[in-house]
């Protein structure tokens, strides 16, 4: 059984010159937890996930996969973790079939075509499995997109803004399945959204991030009452406006 988080961030920081984006954002994701990074537009939710991932280069702190140091085992912890979100598509260029099959060759997936069929038919690609995916519409690259995150069943899945082109049905459709894999595996899921609702939906905590540092933490259905908000979005609202005056009540 694993003991340690899935995710582990102590004392993150990431610099540009004067400019601070992370200030210090230590928290961690259990087994089967799906946790909730919120915050205005610039609070450093993206430039958070990009450091899971090694994309960018913390100024300070560190990252745990599994118990692993992401700076000094990259290659394993990376090859435990996923990643969608709605501004990084597959390559346009090839089809369906041919995006799953080179990432799943990447990633070293076991059983590779029954895994691809398995994905092309729970996110409803089987008419699309040999279109190129720079012709499908947004709703339809998303979804290849979260195909592509499930390939090799990661232990760390991070989502940001996954469901942002889907329609209401689908996206209610694509929570539930998250939700599923979440909870039948040994891993767990950092998921960052826009949409109070779906938060509120799909999320077992979230945390608050305001000017690169976490105000609040806790569950997103009770949170706002804590704070005398009717609701997750007028406490989101709260805090984008006036994070230094928001008390417990």
């Amino acid at each position: 059984m694993e003991t340690n988080p899935v995710l582990e961030v102590n004392d993150l920081k990431k610099t540009y010159g004067k400019t601070v984006a992370v200030d210090g954002v230590s928290f961690v994701v259990r087994p089967n937890e799906i946790v909730g990074l919120l915050g205005p537009n610039g609070a450093g939710k993206t430039t958070i996930i990009n450091m899971t991932l090694g994309v960018l280069e913390p100024t300070g702190g560190s990252i745990h996969i599994g118990g692993d140091d992401v700076s000094r085992k990259r290659s394993k912890v990376l090859s435990r973790t996923n990643f969608a979100a709605v501004y990084t598509q597959v390559p346009g260029n090839l089809t369906v079939l041919q995006n799953l099959h080179i990432f799943g060759l990447i990633y070293n997936v076991p059983n590779l075509r029954k895994r691809m069929d398995d994905l092309i038919a729970e996110f409803e690609l089987e008419k699309f499995r040999n279109v190129r995916c720079g012709v499908l519409s947004s709703g339809e690259q998303t979804r290849v997109s979260l195909a592509k995150a499930m390939l090799n069943e990661p232990y760390l899945l991070l989502l940001d803004e996954p469901t942002a082109s889907l329609d209401p049905s689908t996206a209610q459709i694509v929570r539930q399945k998250i939700r599923d894999y979440a909870a039948r595996g040994a891993g767990g899921i950092l998921w960052t959204s826009h949409n109070m609702y779906e938060v509120s939906d799909v999320c077992d905590r979230i945390l608050f991030l305001s000017h690169g540092k976490i105000l609040l933490e806790g569950n997103p259905k009770t949170l706002p009452r804590d704070y005398g908000k009717k609701n997750l979005e007028e406490l989101f609202i709260a805090i984008a406006r006036e994070p230094l005056i928001l008390e417990s009540v």
